[in-house]
């Protein structure tokens, strides 16, 4: 039916590409780009002699548009899957605009000199999108990602209106080490020592990192603290559910992490101001980066589960309504299929379905726009299909028990 162009060879693009490979009949071919061609090279060695479909690999930078521009015009996707950096989002997106193709991400840009993410720079670039008649869809991960799909679900099957949605992202697996992280560390180490924020009444709220603690009764899981983060998908639920008061986003951490991340926090490890090292330049986070444990190599240490989901509270035909959705997902299972851990799988698996609605025109819209404005109903079927079934609660417990 399609082909696709996959940039990025890391954990998260691995279970991507596995899962387009298991969906053959769509991904009819694929090709794979990276900096790192070998990576490519091994991941279609390992997959090709399974799958029906072609795989094919090409090295690029995904910093030079020019060359990618090229790639993509050469190869002809039918929809480019950005699974790269952060940072290289931007330039991607001028790519595919240059070469006139759609545009599939899981995170929103953020300035590699700066810690701090929004979606206003790629909302930017919505009329340059419309006049060139491709779309772009921003957040096809989890978090963002299918919570923007199970909100836009539970607005059109459950709720007249939605006042309420906390997000809540547990991860109950343990890998053995003091201190590692389950993605890229630069990434997420700069996404957790930022200010959380959260959106109410029409505004914004500003808190200090970590100020905010629950504790919650995770399905299938238990009792785990939990933290009140800035996420990317507050700001663009809180633009398109309607009957919105107050969207907050909490992710669980335990308390051997914390202390590890305070102490290199104290010591300036996680800065990304560059100091002068041995007569070189360096980021200190990036040399942290450098030592800590790969993520991609912690699947087969990895025990336990995660849960992520969305509580909603709001109204249906004049009554109020408490609904929950949210899906429980193992290390070790997820290891046995695709070689990874749960929180790549969990990335993985919505990276290759967002690309999928674009590939079979399912979802078809010139510009730029948030998953949650599309009809979520084949995206929620498709989760059931590929590995990372739904559930759902009509009695949940609050985060706020006393509300």
């Amino acid at each position: 039916m399609g082909r696709a162009l996959i940039i990025g060879c890391g954990g998260v693009a691995s279970v991507a590409i596995h899962k387009c490979c298991e969906n053959s009949e769509v991904f009819e071919e694929i090709c794979i780009a990276s900096r790192t061609k070998s990576k490519c090279d091994a991941l279609k060695e390992k997959l090709q002699g399974s799958t029906k479909t072609v795989i094919t690999t090409a090295q690029i930078d995904a910093d030079d548009v020019e060359a990618l521009t090229a790639l993509i015009k050469e190869y002809k996707p039918g929809v480019v899957l950005n699974l790269a950096l952060p940072y290289q989002d931007l330039h991607i997106m001028d790519a595919c605009l240059a070469a006139g193709v759609s545009y599939v991400d899981t995170a929103n840009y953020e300035p590699e000199d700066t810690a701090h993410f929004e979606y206003s720079w790629q909302w930017a670039y919505r009329e340059k999108f419309e006049k060139a008649g491709i779309t772009a869809v921003l957040g096809s991960g989890f978090d963002p990602g299918v919570t923007g799909v199970f909100s836009a679900y539970a607005m059109k099957h459950e709720f007249d209106e939605i006042n309420y949605i906390d997000i809540l992202d547990c991860n109950a697996g343990d890998h053995g080490y003091p201190f590692a992280t389950n993605f890229n560390p630069e990434i997420n180490i700069r996404e957790v020592t930022a200010n959380g924020s959260y959106w109410e009444d029409g505004k914004w709220i500003e808190t200090e990192p970590m100020e905010i603690k629950r504790v919650y009764n995770f399905p299938e899981i238990g009792e785990k603290d939990m933290y009140l983060l800035h996420h990317e998908e507050i700001e663009s639920l809180a633009l398109n559910i309607k009957g919105i008061k107050r969207i907050r986003f909490f992710m669980t951490f335990g308390e051997s992490y914390l202390n590890h991340l305070y102490c290199l926090q104290d010591v300036g490890m996680t800065s990304i101001e560059p100091i002068m090292f041995e007569g070189k330049e360096i980021v200190p986070l990036q040399f942290l980066k450098a030592v800590l444990p790969d993520p991609a190599s912690l699947g087969p240490r990895t025990k336990g589960k995660t849960n992520i989901g969305c509580i909603f509270r709001g109204k249906k035909d004049g009554k109020d309504k408490n609904y929950y959705l949210y899906n429980v997902c193992d290390h070790q299972e997820c290891y046995r299929e695709v070689g990874s851990q749960a929180v790549a799988y969990t990335t993985g698996v919505p990276a290759m379905i967002g690309a999928m609605m674009v590939l079979t025109g399912k979802w078809t819209a010139p510009g730029v726009h948030n998953i949650e404005e599309f009809d979520p109903d084949p995206f929620m079927e498709a989760l059931n299909k590929f590995g990372l079934p739904w559930k759902e609660s009509f009695h949940p417990d609050l985060v706020d028990s006393c509300e």
